[in-house]
C-alpha cells in the first residue's frame, strides 16, 4: 500500500511549497485539498487526478473532519497515491495530527511534507520578523478559536504572540491581554492572505487594532501578530512596495505560453489572473507541411514568425523520415524569442528584423535577392498576409503552410464572466497577439473592459483592438512580454 502524503501547501504564494511537496503533487492520483492551499497548486497534479475539495470556513464545512479521513483511507486502501494539500503547515493548527493518527489506526502508512507555515510567510512578507534581538527571543502560537480556554494570565505576556484564526475574537482577546497587564500601546499588526498579490496589512496596537479591523471590514483568513516587532513592519515591508503590488492583471496568452510572462509580473508584486482567449492545436490538415517538409532541401529560405510555427513544424518533422540534416535554407526569424526557440535545435538564423513585425523582417530582406528563390513558411491558419506578398512581389516563391491553428478554449467564455462581472473587476489585461484581442472581443465584448486598462504587445495588435472597439492604455516597445511589463510598470509608477 503506498503512503498518503499530509503536504504543506505554505502560507499562500504557490511557490513557497517545497521541492518535495511538488514532488508529491506530481504523482498524485487524489488530491484532497482545503480553503487555505492555494489553487494554483493543483496545476502540478497529473491530468488524471481527481481534485477533491474538503476545505472549511467558519460554518461551512465541505466535508466532516471524519469523512476527509475515510475518503483518504479508502482511497489507499484501493491502491492510490493520495495526497492531502493543507495551508501551511499540517501540524500547525492544521489538523495533520488528527488525520495522521486515522491513518495510523487504520493501518495506512503516511508520509508528513512539512510547509510554511502562515506566521513565516508574514514574517517575510510583511517585514514583521518573529525574532529580533533587539526585541524577542521567544515566539508563542496560539489558535483564537476558544478564547475562555486560554490561560491569557500566561501567554499574553509572550513577547511575540502570533494569534492564528483570531480575527472575530480578537476584541475579546486584546482585553483580556491588556486586563492581565499588558501595556496598551503594544504594536499589533493583522495580515490577510500573507504572500499572495492579494495581501492587506492593518497595524495598530493592542488598543486601535480591534477598532481598525472593523472601520476596515477585515475578512478571515487573518493572522494577527502582537509584540514589539511590529514595530519593524513600516521599515522592513518589502513585499507591498514591489512595483506592482496590489494591480490585478489579466494574461490572456494560450496557457502553455502564460508561465514566464505570469511569473514575470508575479515576481513584480502582481495578482495575475490568467484567462486564456486562445489555444493552440494541431493543423486541420498535415498534408501541405508533409509535402513541405519532404522538400525542404529545395528551399532556398526558411521564415519562422513565432515559437509555435517552430514548435509545430519540428513536431511534425519528428513524425517524418525527414530530419534536420534536410534544412539546407537561410533561416529567419521574427523576435528573439522565436530566435532563441530556432537555435535550440543547434540551428542559426541568418536574418532578423530590427522590430517583432512582418515589415520589420521585409526590409531586412530587402538586400537579398530573392527572384526564383524558393521560401517556406510554416505558420498559423490565420495569419497577416503582409510578409507572403511582399516576398512574392519580389519574385520569390512562396509556400505559406498551415503548422497549427488557434482556437477559443472552451472554458474562456465562463471565465471572463466571471471576472469581469465580479467584485474584483482587473486594473489591467494584456493583449501579446491580434488574436487574443479577438478572442476576448467574441467572448465578452468590448464594453466588458470599461475602467480596465488595455495594455498591447505590439502597433498590430493595438490597431486590432482600436478597431474593435478598444482603448489602447499602453504599448510595449520593444514588443516583446518583456517591453509590455516594462511600460505597465512605467504607467502605475506615472499615476
Amino acid at each position: 500500500m503506498r503512503p498518503v502524503y499530509l503536504v504543506g501547501a505554505g502560507p499562500g504564494d504557490p511557490d513557497l511549497i517545497t521541492v518535495k511537496g511538488r514532488d508529491v503533487l506530481a504523482h498524485a492520483d487524489a488530491v484532497f485539498h482545503d480553503h487555505l492551499a492555494n489553487e494554483a497548486l493543483l496545476r502540478l497534479a497529473p491530468s488524471h487526478a481527481e481534485l477533491i475539495y474538503v476545505g472549511k470556513k467558519k460554518s461551512e464545512h465541505a466535508f466532516s473532519q471524519e469523512e476527509i479521513c475515510r475518503m483518504m483511507i479508502e482511497r489507499a486502501q484501493r491502491g492510490l497515491r493520495v495526497v492531502r494539500l493543507k495551508g501551511g503547515d499540517p501540524f500547525i493548527f492544521g489538523r495533520g495530527g488528527e488525520e495522521a493518527e486515522a491513518l495510523a489506526d487504520a493501518g495506512v502508512p503516511f508520509e508528513v511534507v512539512p510547509g510554511v507555515t502562515s506566521p513565516l510567510g508574514i514574517a517575510a512578507y510583511s517585514g514583521v520578523p518573529l525574532t529580533h534581538r533587539s526585541h524577542t527571543s521567544v515566539v508563542t502560537f496560539v489558535t483564537g478559536h476558544d478564547v475562555s480556554g486560554i490561560n491569557w494570565d500566561k501567554v499574553g505576556h509572550a513577547e511575540t504572540l502570533v494569534i492564528f484564526m483570531g480575527l472575530t475574537t480578537f476584541d475579546e482577546i486584546a482585553r483580556a491581554i491588556v486586563a492581565r497587564g499588558r501595556s496598551p500601546e503594544t504594536p499589533a499588526i493583522a495580515v490577510r492572505w500573507g504572500t499572495r498579490p492579494d495581501q492587506e496589512t492593518i497595524a495598530g496596537t493592542l488598543a486601535t487594532l480591534p477598532r481598525l479591523i472593523h472601520e476596515r471590514g477585515l475578512k478571515p483568513p487573518t493572522t494577527i501578530i502582537v509584540g514589539e516587532v511590529v514595530r519593524l513592519h513600516e521599515k522592513l515591508n518589502w513585499f507591498e512596495r514591489l512595483p506592482l503590488f496590489g494591480q490585478r492583471i489579466v494574461v490572456t496568452r494560450a496557457r502553455e505560453q502564460a508561465d514566464a510572462f505570469g511569473a514575470k509580473l508575479r515576481s513584480l508584486g502582481a495578482d495575475v489572473i490568467e484567462m486564456p482567449t486562445i489555444e493552440i492545436v494541431r493543423a486541420s490538415d498535415y498534408s501541405p507541411l508533409d509535402r513541405a517538409i519532404a522538400d525542404l532541401p529545395a528551399y532556398d529560405w526558411l521564415i519562422f514568425t513565432s515559437v509555435n510555427g517552430v514548435r509545430f513544424f519540428l513536431e511534425r518533422l519528428d513524425q517524418l523520415p525527414q530530419d534536420l540534416r534536410a534544412v539546407r535554407a537561410r533561416i529567419c526569424a521574427i523576435g528573439e524569442a522565436t530566435k532563441q526557440a530556432v537555435e535550440a535545435l543547434h540551428l542559426k538564423v541568418d536574418v532578423m528584423g530590427e522590430e517583432f513585425v512582418a515589415e520589420s523582417l521585409v526590409n531586412a530582406l530587402s538586400k537579398f535577392e530573392l527572384s526564383g528563390k524558393r521560401v517556406l513558411l510554416p505558420r498559423a491558419a490565420v495569419a497577416r498576409d503582409i510578409l507572403p506578398r511582399a516576398l512574392s512581389d519580389r519574385g520569390a516563391c512562396v509556400d505559406v503552410v498551415e503548422a497549427y491553428r488557434t482556437v477559443i478554449p472552451e472554458p474562456a467564455a465562463k471565465q471572463a464572466e466571471h471576472l469581469l462581472g465580479g467584485a474584483h473587476r482587473p486594473h489591467w489585461i494584456t493583449f501579446t497577439s491580434s488574436s487574443t484581442v479577438q478572442n476576448f472581443v467574441k467572448i465578452a465584448g468590448a464594453a466588458a473592459l470599461d475602467g480596465v486598462k488595455v495594455a498591447s504587445i505590439g502597433p498590430v495588435t493595438t490597431a486590432t483592438a482600436k478597431k474593435l472597439g478598444l482603448t489602447v492604455t499602453v504599448e510595449a516597445n520593444p514588443y516583446t512580454t518583456d517591453g509590455l511589463v516594462t511600460a505597465i510598470m512605467a504607467a502605475v509608477a506615472a499615476v
